[in-house]
């Protein structure tokens, strides 16, 4: 462990000792560091959200008592003595299978945990929180009962504490959820639950998204399929998902038959690849589609767009001869080097290997993470190494972006492929004339295109750059005899396919200003007597900037040129 990281694990068990103080009878789970801090699960503990702060009260008076921490290791037999009746870590030591068992003290609490830890609470800061509380199945299990989790945040600084606080703040007020309700965007309802409803006006980004997706793989001879949703238990086998995703999938019966649907879109491109006799000379062969998958989640993960059960994914299979990999892959991480800027997302990059749960033979393995190492050195791109994460298939190179607030989410990955092409049997002919076992790579950009409109509306904080807009501009007219003057202009602009909207109501000009800001649509034209007397427009833009007497095709062809941009 980190230094912080060994202060928040020792927090999480003064954690543990002020609930202990405060409520004698509770039971203890687990209680780790976790990234920013740490948290605790507890049974028999009813408390709410105002209790946190006595909790907190409490810790600091343990931390300030200046308490050592002793490691010290039992037999078996006198730890289960010293657990008494604490069931859940008496279940944990049945699966320790050390003669001796560490133990940490401090004071009158004792917590069975390898550590590390701090030698005494005097070493800890103050810069610590305690957040929220959330309810936690025992051992992440939805047969098991549910626990009491505290939540905490931990830093070495007060700064630095405070700051992360700010983020936390920020990042409320662009939650999605929240301005996708505001903004009209999409919604969930109870009789789909994880299922995503996309409304008129998210539509609209949607299919700007779309747009520009398409624009991108036209320039790089990417040719687009579609494949259906459902596929029998056969195929699920043939590709593996039925052995390592099951848990994942949703089933149905058809005939008497049994199908799944689909959560991945590769064994059906696959299916569309073996239509037919393929040469060396149409390598790379660049097969994109953007297929609906459906993944089981638990509901208690959940999250907006951000964690859904059914989800478009803008999916790519390119099949390549071996001595094409490097090339391919850096093909792709331009693409996707491309495609982010316009977004402005700076990114870094990980490998991602082999995981426990890996099918194939582990040389070829070892081959796969070899050349994409290789690939991403060769153009001096840094990169970390992310044991274990690689897909069942494959190894990987994840991209993580950064936002306009500092935080990184995993959208884009190159999968390399040797054993899908193995296991479905498919060959081209080569320039020798021979049949050949090609390769394959899996990639996505966008990832899911549901998430990634999730990412896009906390980044821009819902205010979406003129080309991405649902409405680019409202047409604000001061009094009802200016409304035919409004309407022509509105024409004009549709004429252009610029997406506008005029508000008729009978409000005051300023409320209409404001409700426009409100709806983040980034240009308003204000129209009253002097602007309709010289046919012209007084705009004003969402960041606030004011220009008068501008006449309407000058408008039309700045306006043109920015969105053409997509900036």
């Amino acid at each position: 462990m980190s230094g912080i990281e060994t202060i928040r694990h020792s927090l999480a068990h003064v954690l543990a000792q002020a609930v202990k103080s405060l409520y004698p009878k509770v039971l203890f789970g687990m209680g780790p560091a976790i990234e920013d801090g740490f948290y605790y699960d507890f049974d028999k503990l009813n408390i709410s959200e105002e209790d946190l702060k006595k909790i907190e009260n409490k810790m600091h008076e343990i931390i300030k008592k200046k308490i050592p921490i002793k490691k010290i290791l039992l037999e078996r037999r006198a730890a289960i003595k010293k657990l008494d009746k604490q069931k859940y870590k008496l279940e944990l030591l049945k699966d320790i299978k050390d003669k001796k068992l560490s133990f940490y003290e401090q004071d009158d609490f004792i917590d069975l945990c390898i550590g590390p830890h701090v030698k005494n609470t005097s070493e800890l800061p103050c810069s610590f929180k305690l957040t929220k509380i959330a309810g936690a199945y025992w051992k992440g299990d939805s047969k098991n009962k549910m626990l009491t989790r505290i939540y905490g945040i931990a830093f070495n600084t007060q700064e630095e504490l405070d700051d992360y606080i700010k983020l936390q703040e920020e990042a409320e007020k662009r939650n999605h959820i929240k301005l996708g309700k505001e903004l009209d965007l999409f919604s969930f309802h109870p009789e789909g639950p994880g299922f995503p409803f996309i409304h008129p006006k998210g539509m609209v980004i949607w299919n700007e998204l779309l747009k520009y997706w398409n624009e991108e793989h036209e320039k790089e001879n990417y040719t687009q399929i579609k494949t259906p949703i459902v596929l029998s238990k056969e195929l699920w086998l043939k590709s593996g998902h039925w052995d390592h995703y099951k848990e994942n999938m949703y089933f149905t019966k058809i005939d008497d038959n049994e199908y799944a649907i689909k959560p991945m879109n590769c064994p059906g491109g696959m299916l569309v690849y073996k239509e037919k006799l393929h040469s060396y000379r149409e390598f790379p062969l660049r097969i994109a589609e953007i297929g609906l998958v459906h993944r089981h989640e638990l509901s208690g993960v959940l999250n907006g767009l951000f964690r859904v059960r059914a989800f478009h994914q803008d999916d790519a299979h390119i099949f390549i001869s071996e001595n094409m990999i490097k090339e391919e892959v850096i093909n792709i991480y331009n693409l996707i080097e491309r495609i982010y800027k316009t977004f402005n997302f700076d990114f870094h990059v990980e490998l991602s290997t082999m995981p426990k749960k890996a099918m194939g033979d582990p040389k070829v393995w070892k081959k796969a993470e070899a050349a994409l190492e290789d690939t991403l050195k060769s153009k001096n791109i840094k990169f970390k190494i992310n044991p274990g994460d690689g897909a069942f298939y494959g190894p990987k190179i994840d991209f993580h972006i950064k936002d306009s607030i500092g935080r990184t989410w995993q959208c884009a990955t190159i999968q390399l492929d040797f054993l899908m092409p193995e296991k479905f049997d498919l060959t081209y002919e080569g320039s020798d004339g021979k049949k050949h076992r090609p390769i394959m790579l899996h990639r996505v950009v966008y990832g899911s295109l549901e998430r990634f409109m999730g990412i896009l509306i906390e980044h821009y904080a819902g205010k979406f750059p003129l080309w991405l807009s649902p409405v680019q501009v409202i047409i604000l007219p001061i009094a009802d005899r200016h409304f035919d003057y409004a309407k022509e202009i509105s024409e004009k602009l549709i004429e252009k396919n610029i997406r506008v909207e005029i508000d008729d109501r009978s409000e005051s000009i300023s409320k209409k200003v404001r409700d426009a800001q409100m709806q983040k649509i980034p240009i308003m034209l204000t129209v009253g007597d002097k602007e309709q007397e010289n046919r012209s427009l007084a705009i004003r833009t969402l960041d606030g900037k004011v220009e008068f007497g501008v006449k309407i095709d000058q408008f039309t062809e700045n306006i043109l040129e920015k969105i053409k941009k997509r900036n």
